[in-house]
């Protein structure tokens, strides 16, 4: 019995010490709904599924979405703001976006992205991105390919339905929800400007939220 109860406490003690850790705390993950994915599960995503809910949802282990965003936002810090191109057609992740380049002045691209812009070097505002960081693999996939031929690495925000062949660097999470986006880029905007040293301000991330799609649509998806 002495010892069930210390192996009790020690279990209690690691998942206490693994909460204190996380970037946000987990109420905040949980809120936004960044743990959600869908009643899919592709091979590429399996590893960061808890479990499925009793209506066939998959939910995402909020320890790895952290551990995930650690390595992201340590990847993204290692390249300078014109290094880097963010892709995001998803409505719901517009505002997150947005807000994630006006505090970082990393480029993004929103509703269209503009053919060409990193391949054609005859275009006016054709330029050279290092990195690429798309919201959705599948959404996203035209300036994915460009990017696969430009043989440059490839950050992407993977719900669980979502392949992920050609991408360097997944970060698994909710990708339809405007709140789960929302807080997803202000956390890589917060943790990309402590490491780059960007003094700007940062603001709340209720500001990053966007348009919010009703849970049991974009749950089929």
């Amino acid at each position: 019995m002495v010892e069930e109860k210390k192996a009790e406490e020690a279990k209690e003690e690691k998942e206490q010490k693994e909460k204190e850790e996380l970037l946000v705390p987990l109420d905040e993950y949980m809120r936004s709904g960044a743990y959600l994915g869908t009643k899919v599960i592709s091979a590429h995503m399996h590893k960061y599924v808890y479990r499925r809910r009793a209506d066939g949802l998959a939910t995402i282990n909020t320890k790895k979405i952290d551990d995930m965003l650690r390595i992201a936002a340590s990847f993204l810090s290692l390249y300078s703001p014109e290094e880097i191109i963010v892709i995001c057609k998803r409505q719901s992740g517009w505002n997150g976006a947005i807000q994630f380049g006006k505090a970082t002045g990393i480029r993004v691209f929103t509703k269209k992205y503009p053919a060409g812009i990193i391949t054609n070097i005859n275009l006016q505002d054709f330029f050279e991105p290092s990195l690429m960081f798309v919201a959705d693999p599948w959404l996203d996939r035209i300036p994915l390919l460009d990017a696969i031929k430009l043989s440059i690495p490839i950050i992407a925000l993977c719900d669980t339905n979502n392949l992920a062949t050609y991408v360097d660097l997944i970060v698994p999470c909710n990708n339809k929800s405007g709140k789960s986006l929302g807080l997803i880029f202000w956390i890589l905007a917060r943790e990309y400007m402590k490491k780059r040293n960007i003094k700007a301000q940062l603001p709340p991330v209720e500001e990053f939220a966007g348009e919010e799609p009703q849970e049991i649509s974009l749950r089929k998806i």
